[in-house]
């Protein structure tokens, strides 16, 4: 037998004094019936209604205390059928029960009108909104990310990196994406940024490096050329790649960028469509990939990636806790000021319970059919009548009171027309 808490052992108190007390109705009625009977030969005749009434209250008390006291145990332990009641029904009544809430209860048309009457999102827009609320919820969300990250196992982590991100960015070509990426930024313009970018770099270099253009030259002259003749000719070669330079990067329309306009088109096309450079370009994938720094940088992903979330949930400063608080003010602002975004959220909460409701009842009710038939007979009995034996004792003093009045009444009656 399961301890008894302290409530319970009040209530276990009163039951006791409730008990006294209709048992002290049954003696009073007793004692008056066998004194009346006692003085009713000769007597007067009022005795003879106290005598009757006396009969009658002690005929209801002995009835309702039988039909009280079969509900939970069986009447001074005899075996009379269809008493103890909820020991030996018990998993009828959690079958029953458990279909009644079923049906009255997780009905789709009732939760849907309990969410609407209970204006969830509404509410939940006014307590998010405020300041205070939304810093407990992103220190909340903080405790859930860094209880998250502590359990999940690197190694884990890291394989699914692998499986979910490295193998599926590999397992597809990338020359065609790539073409049609570089197309589009052909298309749209967005290269010459960049050409004009390497044009100024080759002219700064070109005009900066007189001494290497110099000595490559020279270094690339017959040994039978005078000194003087290669030092004029590398001095001529200097001057026209500096023109060349300049032509270049001041001339938008000049031939060489032409030159790589047309490279860069027809690169784009072959990377889609020719099957040699669609194979080159995954060669230069693999090598990508394989390169030991590529891999160190996908081993370590998750480490930064962990390191990171870890600092920015345990700093309460961190742009990440003061985006999302800032984010949870103003969604719970326009959950109250915008009517209809209330109502886009009220359906997905409605929407969400009724899905539940009509493909998991069965399993919501078995939780109670299955605790009820886990409870001790017995003492689920002990524990019902802890609960309502109290108010079922009234029934007790109810029945002793009718049935005093209804034996005087019946007395009367027989009094007058049958005397």
């Amino acid at each position: 037998m399961e301890q008894l808490t302290a409530a319970d052992e009040s209530k276990q108190r009163e039951l006791r004094r409730m008990k006294l007390v209709a048992t002290g109705f049954l003696v009073v009625a007793t004692v008056i019936f066998f004194a009346a009977r006692s003085q009713e030969a000769g007597g007067p005749a009022w005795v003879g209604y106290v005598r009757a009434a006396a009969e009658a209250g002690m005929v209801g008390a002995l009835a309702d205390w039988f039909a009280v006291t079969a509900l939970f145990r069986r009447p001074l332990g005899l075996p009379i059928p269809h008493t103890a009641i909820i020991p030996t029904r018990k998993d009828t009544f959690g079958n029953a029960l458990g279909d009644f809430v079923g049906q009255n209860f997780l009905a789709e048309t009732v939760v849907r009108e309990k969410l609407r009457r209970a204006e969830i999102s509404r509410r939940a827009g006014e307590w998010i909104s405020r300041e205070e609320n939304a810093e407990r919820v992103t220190s909340e969300l903080a405790s859930v990310v860094r209880g998250a990250v502590t359990v999940l196992r690197d190694e884990d982590v890291q394989a699914i990196v692998e499986q979910a991100i490295v193998t599926r960015v590999t397992a597809k070509p990338w020359g065609p994406p790539l073409g049609r990426l570089l197309e589009q930024v052909l298309t749209d313009g967005a290269h010459h940024k960049l050409v004009d970018l390497l044009c100024d770099r080759a002219y700064d270099w070109v005009r900066d490096n007189h001494e290497s253009v110099m000595r490559v030259v020279s270094n690339r002259a017959p040994t039978w050329s005078p000194k003087f003749v290669d030092s004029m000719l590398a001095d001529k070669v200097y001057t026209e790649l500096v023109n060349f330079a300049w032509a270049v990067k001041t001339d938008v329309n000049h031939p060489m960028r032409r030159a790589v306009d047309t490279f860069l088109v027809e690169f784009s096309g072959d990377l889609q469509d020719d099957p040699l450079t669609v194979e080159r370009a995954e060669q230069v994938k693999q090598q990508i990939i394989g390169h030991p720094d590529v891999q160190r940088l996908i081993d370590s992903a998750w480490g930064t990636a962990k390191k990171m979330l870890l600092d920015a949930a345990e700093d309460p400063s961190s742009e990440l806790r003061k985006r999302v608080r800032e984010g949870l003010v103003s969604f719970g602002r326009r959950l109250v000021e915008d009517e209809s975004m209330r109502d886009k959220v009220e359906g997905w909460i409605e929407g969400a319970a009724a899905y539940v409701v009509n493909n998991y009842r069965a399993e919501i009710t078995t939780l109670i059919t299955d605790t009820v038939e886990r409870w001790d007979a017995a003492e689920t009995s002990r524990k019902i009548e802890l609960q309502v034996g109290k108010d079922l004792q009234f029934i007790r003093i109810n029945g002793t009171v009718v049935g005093a009045l209804a034996g005087l009444l019946i007395h009367t009656i027989a009094s007058i027309f049958f005397a």
